[in-house]
C-alpha cells in the first residue's frame, strides 16, 4: 500500500487540466492514464498539556524551626503531574480501502483536481488551500531560581558547620527583614529621594530575603509539558486513550504505570438505514463512473477519566458512514461544476454549479 500513496503523489505535479468523469476502484498497476485519489480517515490529535512540578528541600531544612519557627518545610524531593488541559483536533489520513482513480475522457471538461500530498481528494474544478492544524505549543521550563550563596556574607560562607551556618543565615534574615521595615516607615538613615527608587531598594531586600529563605523552606519549581497523540479511531464507544501517572506524568496505553484516561464516541445522529429500492440502484449503478464521496457521522467525543471529565466536543467522523458518488454528469461538457470537501472526513464542503 505504500506504493499506493506514493502513486498518488507524484502524479500531483501533472494534476492540472487533467479531464475527468470515470473513476473506479483503484488496484495498483491497473490504470494506464489518470490520476489515483482517496477518501479519508478521521484521525485524531490529542495535546495533554500538564503541570511539572518539583520541590527540592533546602539544604537547612532541618533547622528550619529552630530558627525561622517554620513548619512542615520539605524533606525530601518530590516530582508530581496534574493535567491542566487536553486539546482534541480533527485531521484525516488514507483510507487503504477507499482508493480511485480518476480518468481522462475526451468529451468531458478538463477539470482541475486537487489532492493533498498524501493523495486525499481535496477538490474538483476549484483551487483550495492545503489543510493545515495549529502548531503544538512548546514546553514552558521553569523560573529559574536564584543562588542563595550569591547572597551569603563571607562569615556566613566561612561557617564551620551546618549548624552554625544556619545561625548566621538566620540572622542575615532578620536584619533584611528590620532594614525593610525601616524603609517602609521612613526611619532609615539613608531614605531614596523618590518612590521609584524605594520600589528598587524594596525588591533587592525581598530578593536577598527569598534567596536566603530558600535554604530552610527549599524550593517548589512549576513547568508546564506538552505530550501530543495521534489516534486513528476503529470503532464507535469506549476505549483507553492514555494513562496518566502523578509521578510520570502522561504515558502510553498500554502503560500500566498509570490510571487510564477513556475516549468515548458515541453516535449524536446515526445515518438512516438503507433501503432496498431496485430503482434507486439502477440509478447509482449509472453513477459509478463519477467522484465519490464520504457522508461522515456526527459524533459526541468525551475525554477523561475516574475524577473528571476534560473534553466534550461534536465532530464528524469519515470511517462510521457511508461512501456516495457524485453523477459524471455534473462533470459533462457546458457544466461547471466545482465541488470541494472537508479534508477531515471527506464530506461536501461546497457544491457550485
Amino acid at each position: 500500500m505504500k506504493k499506493i500513496i506514493l502513486a498518488a503523489a507524484l502524479t500531483m505535479g501533472a494534476m492540472n487540466g487533467f479531464a475527468q468523469t470515470e473513476t473506479e476502484a483503484f488496484i495498483p498497476g491497473s490504470t494506464l492514464e489518470g490520476v489515483n485519489y482517496f477518501l479519508p480517515r478521521t484521525a485524531l490529535r490529542v495535546i495533554v498539556e500538564t503541570e511539572k512540578t518539583v520541590v527540592t528541600p533546602g539544604d537547612l531544612n532541618k533547622y528550619a524551626f529552630r530558627y525561622l519557627r517554620l513548619n512542615d518545610v520539605p524533606t525530601t524531593p518530590s516530582t508530581s503531574y496534574t493535567i491542566k488541559s487536553i486539546k482534541v483536533d480533527t485531521y484525516g489520513i488514507v483510507d487503504k480501502d477507499k482508493a480511485y482513480n480518476v480518468k481522462v475522457k475526451s468529451k468531458t471538461i478538463a477539470p482541475l483536481v486537487t489532492l493533498t500530498p498524501d493523495g486525499i481528494l481535496l477538490s474538483v474544478n476549484k483551487e483550495v488551500a492545503q489543510p493545515t492544524m495549529s502548531n503544538v505549543p512548546a514546553n514552558v521550563p521553569a523560573p529559574q531560581t536564584v543562588n542563595p550563596r550569591d547572597f551569603m556574607s563571607q562569615e556566613i560562607l566561612a561557617a564551620s558547620s551546618s549548624s552554625k551556618m544556619a545561625e548566621l543565615c538566620a540572622q542575615e534574615i532578620y536584619d533584611i527583614r528590620e532594614s525593610r521595615n525601616s524603609l517602609v516607615r521612613g526611619e532609615a538613615d539613608n531614605l531614596p529621594k523618590d518612590g521609584a527608587q524605594l520600589q528598587i531598594m524594596l525588591n533587592q531586600l525581598d530578593q536577598q530575603a527569598s534567596a536566603l529563605e530558600q535554604l530552610f523552606k527549599g524550593t517548589v519549581s512549576k513547568s508546564t509539558e506538552y505530550k501530543v497523540l495521534y489516534v486513528c479511531p476503529q470503532q464507535e464507544g469506549e476505549g483507553i486513550l492514555f494513562r496518566f501517572s502523578q509521578k510520570l506524568g502522561a504515558l502510553d496505553a498500554n502503560d500500566m504505570a498509570g490510571a487510564p484516561v477513556y475516549i468515548n464516541l458515541a453516535p449524536v445522529a446515526p445515518l438512516p438505514q438503507a433501503i432496498n429500492d431496485e430503482d434507486a440502484a439502477k440509478k447509482k449503478a449509472k453513477m459509478e463512473k463519477g467522484i465519490y464521496y464520504n457522508v461522515p457521522v456526527r459524533e459526541m467525543l468525551t475525554v477523561y477519566d475516574n475524577t473528571q471529565k476534560y473534553v466534550q466536543m461534536e465532530t464528524t467522523m469519515a470511517q462510521f458512514g457511508t461512501t456516495e458518488i457524485l453523477s459524471d454528469a455534473l462533470f459533462n461538457k457546458g457544466v461547471n461544476t466545482k465541488v470541494s470537501f472537508f479534508p477531515q472526513t471527506g464530506g461536501i464542503e461546497k457544491l457550485e454549479q
